[in-house]
């Protein structure tokens, strides 16, 4: 079996030198159906190696309900990778950021356990449970083994969030004792806290950068005195986020700085080859004061685009690349143009009416308490007579305020809104929306919801309904014989939400498409069931990606659900649109 060490100056393949050239793709951010797809393109610009994170929470989004199957099976994926010939880098967390919801930890987790990404037992605990069911599934694929694994990474940016050594002794303990033979790394932002406080003695520890690379691997120099010099997110692009711009790097400049890399003898993971999208509602958020929820798209502006294309960047790496390594004489094909069509939407009528089965409480329940994993919770509470000041102590994180059944305003968490002046009215409704949840630094496992008080004139409301909604059940319970169960919107509403809208369209085969949603408002898309995400005037994003294994030939079925308003038709475009970029 083919051996992977580390040596006094370089990486050791069956004790050959040899340069790490590898590329991020997050299994779980792209269909299965196109994980070969991405891999193999990966190849033909001159890597040899795959990494991705593995995300706690898509795993076990319940506790106890352990899923590596599908969208899940990271097995399937590693041995993908084997089969197109490359290697793998894994980094199973716990933590991942990855602008991943939660920054990839489960709710149910940081919700009810304390010490998060410390030794406190009861985490540690969970941790443990996790990470062995992970190794279940990389031990056996490791090179030594006759896979593909050939490194695994301890924590992630631990040095940006704490300094518990014996934390991330428990971390390595717990993954030798299963089985996990290869080196282990660490990464970390290069600076002197921050390398001294993310790893351990006997760790390999790597860097996080995306510019001034000689002066950085000089700094990792410093701390990692000898073996291979690694930049294990060599960040060539940018995330975007709802309100600001398209983030894109400047093609040329990205790839002198992997020159710089790749001259200087330094394995490289390019942080994303491939982007992909946040898909359903697993987009993560930001929060430096103020808070940003991030778009649907991954892209990432990476070489290979949200829908698999190669870009400019690809062929300016694969270049660079091919100085320093074997690179193949084989180009990706260029997939065909996407078809462009238009198809007229059909009102389904109101679709967030909350029953009243819920529970009465003094307090709005938040999401967690409710066990609630989906986007929005409706609370409903009877008003005393005449109206005033509504007040909560937190919105998180967009609320729509309506009374007797019409809306007087939102309160936006991004915008710091805690104070609303109601009319007189019986009734007050607040639906709520969780824009993601923040993947980073302390904000982890923050409650969702109305958080607080909730005061009129400075008066506690009490009595409340807490009623969460579903949005992919109640997308998916949208079908012909459902449709009248619906309360169809008055003829002076149409267009006005939130209301539910479908519409069908045939296609002569299984092809990627691009959702226009620049006619829309807010909300949520699916097509034939599969949840694309969530849309928002908002920006910069204009387009959804369709993946083609979500379509078919012939008939298929497109259900939004709107939370504002909308033109009612859907354009279906022959390309990504991500918006403004900032030049």
């Amino acid at each position: 079996m083919t051996s992977f060490s580390i040596g006094e100056t370089d990486f050791l393949r069956d004790g050959a030198p040899h340069q790490v050239i590898a590329g991020s793709i997050h299994y779980f951010r792209v269909h299965p159906d196109l994980w070969q797809d991405r891999i193999r393109k990966a190849r033909l610009m001159g890597l040899n190696t795959i990494e991705t994170y593995v995300a706690w929470n898509a795993h076990e989004p319940r506790r106890g309900e352990w899923d590596a199957s599908g969208w899940n099976d990271l097995g399937r994926f590693l041995d993908l990778v084997h089969a197109e010939g490359m290697d793998a880098i894994v980094r199973p967390g716990p933590y991942i950021c990855a602008e991943w919801h939660n920054g990839g930890l489960p709710v149910w987790l940081t919700g009810t356990k304390g010490g998060l990404r410390s030794s406190e037992p009861s985490y540690l605990a969970e941790v443990s449970a996790y990470l062995r069911r992970v190794y279940e599934i990389v031990t056996p694929r490791q090179i030594d083994r006759g896979g593909p694994v050939v490194l695994l990474q301890i924590e992630n940016e631990y040095g940006a969030y704490g300094a518990d050594t014996a934390y991330l002794e428990h971390l390595v303990a717990v993954t030798r004792e299963a089985g996990i033979t290869v080196p282990l790394t660490t990464v970390d932002q290069p600076t002197d806290r921050m390398l001294d406080d993310g790893s351990l003695p006997g760790l390999h520890k790597t860097g996080s950068f995306g510019s001034r690379s000689s002066e950085r691997l000089a700094t990792l120099r410093k701390h990692q005195p000898t073996g291979p010099l690694m930049c294990s997110e060599f960040w060539d692009g940018w995330f975007d986020w709802w309100g600001g711009v398209h983030h894109t790097t400047d093609v040329a400049a990205a790839a002198s700085e992997l020159d710089v890399l790749l001259a200087a003898g330094a394995s490289v993971n390019i942080y994303m080859f491939h982007g992909g999208t946040n898909f359903g509602l697993t987009n993560g958020a930001n929060d430096k004061g103020r808070y940003l929820p991030l778009v649907t798209s991954y892209d990432y502006d990476a070489p290979l685009d949200e829908a698999g294309e190669p870009t400019e960047k690809f062929f300016a790496f694969r270049d660079v690349i091919a100085k320093y390594a074997p690179v193949p004489d084989e180009l990706p094909a260029r997939g065909a143009t996407a078809p462009a069509f238009e198809v007229a939407l059909s009102s389904r009528g109101a679709w967030t009416d909350a029953t009243a089965s819920a529970p009465v409480t003094d307090r709005p329940q938040t999401f967690d308490a409710l066990g609630h994993l989906s986007a929005l919770v409706r609370y409903d509470v009877e008003l005393p007579v005449g109206g005033g000041i509504l007040s909560i102590d937190d919105v998180r994180d967009l609320a729509w305020v309506s009374v007797d059944g019409q809306p007087v305003g939102t309160l936006s968490r991004t915008r710091h809104d805690r104070t609303i002046r109601i009319p007189s009215a019986r009734t007050l409704s607040i639906l709520v929306e969780d824009q993601g949840r923040v993947n980073y630094d302390h904000r982890l496992g923050e409650e969702k919801g109305l958080i607080g008080d909730v005061t009129l004139d400075g008066v506690a409301l009490t009595g409340w309904r807490s009623t969460p909604l579903d949005v992919a059940a109640i997308a998916a319970s949208l079908t012909e014989s459902q449709a009248a169960s619906l309360a169809e919107p008055p003829a002076e509403a149409a267009g006005a939400g939130p209301l539910a809208w479908s519409a069908d369209f045939a296609l002569d085969a299984a092809t990627d498409l691009f959702l226009d949603t620049a006619a829309w408002g807010k909300g949520y898309a699916f097509v034939n069931g599969f949840f694309l995400g969530r849309y928002w005037r908002n920006g910069p994003q204009r387009t959804m990606y369709v993946p083609a294994p979500a379509t078919r030939a012939g008939a298929n079925s497109l259900v939004v659900l709107e939370l504002e308003h909308l033109d009612p038709r859907a354009a279906f475009v022959g390309a990504l649109s991500l918006g403004d970029t900032e030049e």
